[in-house]
This record gives C-alpha cells, structure tokens and sequence, in this order.
C-alpha cells in the first residue's frame, strides 16, 4: 500500500459547514494522519438530480487533502442510492422474503440485480473517476461500502430471473437441479425453469438446496457488482489500486473469499461486541481471518471504533488505553493501515452516537488525545509495513457450510458452526498460538496441524485435500457434526462423518444432541451434543461412561487425524488441542503470562516485530526466545524489534 502505515478514518465533510474544513485538516496533521476515506455517501450530493452533477464541493475536498499531504480513499458513493433514485425507479427496491417492498430512508437501498441500479452506480462510479483520475490525492480506490451489510438478499421478481439464470449456468439441465436439491421429497420437482422462484416465505421449512443456491447467487450478485465497477474504474486508472470493506469474522451473508480474490489490497472493518466477555479474543478471530483472506500479505483496517458505537444494546465505551490496544492488535496480525468510523463524530442522522476521531466534546478529550499519541506512535513503525505473520496451524471454515447449517431443520439449534470456529480460535489465542484460517479447497501445505471445528459441509475436492495434507504428515483435529453432507446439502451415505470415515477411522450410527451435559471417563465434560460411533482403526483415547468413543485418533499415512464425538467443554477443549499441538510441533513464539497476547510479524530478510500485548490487570513478564525477559505493565503492548 506505501512505505508507511496508513492512518486516519473516513472523512464526510459534507456534514459540515465549509469553513470546518480547513480545521479538520489542521487536526489530522496534529494527530498525524496521512489517509482518509472520501466520498463514501455523498451520491446525493454529487448528483443531487438524475443526471444533474456537482463536483465543485468535492474538488475543493480533494485539493485540500492534496495541499496538506493527505491521501485518499476515493469512494465510488454507490452503497447509499439518492431519493430520487428509488422515486424514479421503485422497481429497483429491494424486497424481502415476505414479499415486502423495501423503501429509501436509510442506505443499501437497491437490488443488487437490478440492471437499474446498476446503470446508475456505474455512471456515477464513471464520473467521479473521470473527474479525479490524475488527482495527486488519489492513492486507492473505496468500491461501495460494506457489501450486502443490509441488503445481502433480495427476493423481488428481477431476483427470481436472475437466479433462474444463475442456476442454468450451474446446472447441466433442470434434472440435475432436481436431483442435486432433492426434489422428489414433498412433491418439489420441477418441469420448467420458470417454475423456480427464490425462497420466498412458505407454509413451512424451505427446500435446503434450494436456500444454499440462492445464498450463493446473492453472494456472487454483489461480488459482480463490485468487479463491474472495479473493472470500469481500472479501464481509467490501471495502476490505482482498488478494494472494498469487506466485514469479515462478523458478517456471514457474503463469501469472503470470493470477494478476497477480486482485491487489490483486502481491507476489513472490525468493531467490538460489548456482549463477549473477551471481544480481543473475537478481534484477534476477525484479524487472523483477514489476514487469512489476503493470503498472508498485509491487509488494511478500513473501519473500527475509538470508542462506543452505535448499533448494539448496550453500547460500550473503551476504556483509557483500549483503542491503542485494539489498534496495535490488528497491526500486529498483520494490517498495514489503522483507520476509523469516522474522523468527526456526526451532529445528526442515524450514527450520530458513533464515536470518532473527534468526538462531539471536541479535542480536549481522551479520545482525541489517545488518537494523537497513536498516529506518532504508528509513524515511528513505519519498518513494520511490509511484514507478515506466519502460522503453523490453521482452521477450516466455508460461508456455504455455515449457510447449509442455517437452515432451520438441525438435529439440534444449539451448535452454531461460527460460534464453534471462534471458540477453538480461542483455545489457540489462550495457548499464545497465532492461526490462520482456510478454506478446505485451498492450499494446506504450509500449516503442520488443521482444525476442523465444525464443517458441516464439504466437497468431494474439500474432503480429498485434508486426507492429503494428513496422508503427507500433517495432523487434523475434526470436531462433531463435520463432514456430514456433500456440496448440495445431500446427506453423504454409509455412515457419519461421511466425507472422512477412512481419514478419522471411525463411523457414527447416530447423533444424540444433549440438553445438559455429558461426562467422559477422564473427567472432562461434554455439552449440546454427543454421538453413538464405533471405531474402524481408530485408537480411543476417551470415552463416555457407558464406553463409546468420545475422542480418538487415527493414524493416516504420515500424519493422524483426531475425531470428537461431543462439544468439550472450553476447559477440556483447550486440553485437546494442546495435545495435538504438541503432537504437530506447533509451538508459541514466546512465553507469556495468560491472558497476554504475543505475535510476531517478520520480513523475508529476517528483521522481525514480536508485539506483546497484555488484556490484564497486572504487569506481567513475556520471555522471548533467545532474548532478555520483558515486561508488558497491566494494559500495555511492547513492541519488541
């Protein structure tokens, strides 16, 4: 992205009157910002009437930022349609499943196959682009804002044909659906492709297949809408890079990989849940998982918070300290930007009790000192950028498994896959151990140990590649309720986990979900589910009371593969993957007190960052190896070069 690392957040200056302007600038030069994100909703402004463009507010944004050294995020302002828009072209309104026509008042508000909206996305994307091209502030371009955040499903009849046309390109023939969705159960078959409507509200439980295509055509209905725009924007800037915010780690109706392999640079937004009673522990997930989708490289924080926001219940303010912590956590799993929502805390509309940069207290505040003392902080790493983070370990995880689960009709509602993800995720980050996530079909050769904690569905090539990586020496700890249907939601056949009986040596006659507990002979305890399985060459290594096989492992090829029949307990869980860890060779990169998270990132050349953060309340010792012993006081992050 540079040589530096990007800092700021979005700037929306039309909310303010003009003469703020140049304050705000003044302030970002003080709190040491170099990068804004502009334009972002400004759609209404640009083009206040259909056709009708002003740019000569928004030219005098851009020459400011230029004059002062600041660079842009230039925004395509698409994600927020004006009123006219849905005034002029009511079709074009998303509808949900109840047949309800969605109306303008708040933002996303448009289908995303709407061949309308996409014309008038592209004209204005077009415009701005045209208009800025040779703009000495343009440094990357800001496609949209938060993809499918409010609207990642339509159900409208432009919806129906363009999933029926989405499902002609994924199917042979019409038969093939039938088969693939299973149609012949409650007399679903279909003899026409008009016949096919996206699922809509029925009198009971939606066809599964059904529900997982449409999923996945809404997915690829806004991956194309960015590629549409991006590609315009390339045709008259090649060589600006472009990205989009993706929410990965929060938000599931989109397939982030997907939409990862059409980046230029992977950039997140990430906020705290004030509910989890560790959301660091939920940061470092959405981090790693960003990481993840950059495919190691470094990635951008577009958005997260200094402070409260405003959407949650209870909508907590961070602590003095907090927003350095949060910050220097995404640098150290591998951001090379840190930016906020939003520079100047709004006066009035929808996220006015959003925290920003400068807050409505203004810069005699913590806040705003905290934000100063970070930008000096950040501008003293610039030698971090660049850097990666390497992981041995790694956990699978796939937006149609966790799509499939989401159907209504489970054995039991209580084993939610994207809790189960974040929950082992956790039992390496309290094991100091920095992971990776994904995908089943992509390439494992790098990591010594997978975990599988809960893949409901897997493909044939899935299921193929973590037999590989096991036969070739690698470990795999696979949780229940894994590997049990195929890519269309059909049950695999013979016995469960059906897609890895031989790699587990094991086979599951039956599922028995708990509604309390359950106790294995080691003492360990198990919760929300259990299975009646029998082992096929596994050895056991625990049991429930009555002597079926509660955790075993498997020798396969040159790796082994570890099986659990039931939900441990975090107490026991943590115990699991210890051991097979320690089996693997995965090691911390430091010794650290608990509750102290240490990471290292590292360039090709051997210079090396290890952070050091400590969540606790006491000062506490972190012993590198080969190096001195440091001390991390209560609340602090070392940076140790």
């Amino acid at each position: 992205m540079s040589d530096v690392i990007a800092y700021g957040g979005d700037w929306n200056p039309e909310q303010w009157p003009e003469e703020t302007w140049e304050q705000d600038v003044a302030l970002m030069r003080e709190a040491g910002v170099n990068r804004v994100s502009v334009g972002i909703f400004s759609w209404s402004l640009l083009e206040p009437a259909e056709g009708v463009f002003d740019f000569d507010w928004f030219d005098r944004v851009m020459d400011l930022l230029a004059a002062n050294g600041i660079l842009a995020n230039l925004s395509t302002p698409t994600a927020s349609p004006p009123p006219w828009f849905g005034d002029a072209y009511p079709e074009a309104l998303p509808v949900d499943a109840d047949g309800r026509r969605l109306h303008h008042g708040s933002r996303q508000g448009f289908c995303p196959s709407s061949p309308i909206y996409r014309e008038k996305a592209l004209r204005i994307a077009e415009q701005v682009a045209t208009r800025y091209r040779d703009h000495p502030a343009l440094a990357m371009w800001h496609v949209h804002n938060e993809y499918g955040c409010h609207n990642a499903r339509c159900y409208c009849d432009t919806s129906a044909a363009a999933f029926r046309s989405w499902l002609r390109a994924h199917y042979s023939c019409l038969e093939a659906l039938n088969e693939a969705w299973g149609t012949a159960f409650w007399s679903q078959r279909y003899g026409d492709w008009a016949q096919i409507l996206p699922p809509r509200a029925t009198p009971s439980f939606t066809n599964p297949g059904q529900q997982l295509d449409f999923r996945r055509f809404s997915s690829d209905a806004l991956v194309e809408l960015y590629v549409a725009e991006r590609d315009l924007l390339k045709k008259l800037t090649p060589d600006v890079p472009a990205t989009t915010n993706l929410m990965a780690g929060a938000h599931w109706d989109m397939d982030c990989w997907a939409f990862a392999a059409e980046l230029d640079v992977v950039s997140t937004d990430h906020y705290l849940v004030g509910a989890r009673p560790e959301p660091h522990i939920d940061l470092a997930f959405a981090a790693d998982y960003a990481r993840s989708l950059a495919g190691g490289r470094p990635w951008l924080l577009m958005e997260h918070s200094t402070s409260a926001v405003n959407w949650q219940p209870r909508n907590l303010a961070k602590r003095p300290g907090e927003l350095r912590r949060n910050s220097l956590q995404h640098l150290a799993r591998g951001a090379d930007g840190i930016m906020f929502f939003q520079w100047r805390a709004s006066r009035a509309g929808a996220e006015k009790w959003h925290s920003a940069m400068v807050p409505h207290a203004g810069t005699s505040t913590k806040i705003f000192r905290e934000v100063v003392a970070l930008g000096a902080e950040l501008a003293g790493l610039a030698d971090v950028v660049g850097s990666t983070v390497r992981a041995d370990v790694a956990i699978l995880l796939d937006h149609s498994s966790v799509w499939a689960q989401d159907h209504p009709a489970q054995p039991t509602a209580d084993l939610d896959p994207v809790e189960e993800a974040k929950r082992w995720h956790a039992a390496l980050w309290r094991a100091g151990l920095t992971c990776d996530l994904a995908h089943p079909e992509g390439d494992l050769s790098g990591y010594r140990l997978l975990l599988v904690p809960a893949l409901y569905l897997v493909s044939d090539s899935g299921a193929a590649n973590v037999e590989e990586f096991a036969r070739r020496g690698g470990v795999v700890l696979v949780g229940p309720y894994s590997g049990i249907v195929d890519e269309h939601d059909r049950v695999r056949l013979g016995g469960y986990p059906g897609a890895w009986r031989d790699l587990l040596g094991v086979t599951v006659e039956e599922f028995f979900p708990l509604e309390g507990t359950i106790a294995l002979d080691s003492g360990a305890t198990g919760g929300v589910w259990s299975e009646l399985a029998r082992t096929t060459g596994a050895k056991v290594l625990d049991t429930y009371a009555t002597g079926e096989p509660a955790w075993t492992r498997n020798e396969f090829g040159d790796g082994a593969a570890h099986y659990l029949t039931t939900r441990l307990e975090d107490d026991a869980l943590a115990e699991v993957v210890a051991a097979v860890c320690a089996e693997a060779g995965v090691e911390p990169v430091a010794e650290a007190a608990p509750g102290v998270e240490v990471v290292r990132r590292s360039h090709a050349d051997g210079r090396s960052y290890l952070f050091a953060i400590n969540h606790t309340g006491q000062d506490a010792v972190v012993r590198p190896p080969g190096g001195a012993p440091v001390t991390v006081p209560a609340g602090d992050v070392r940076i140790i070069h």
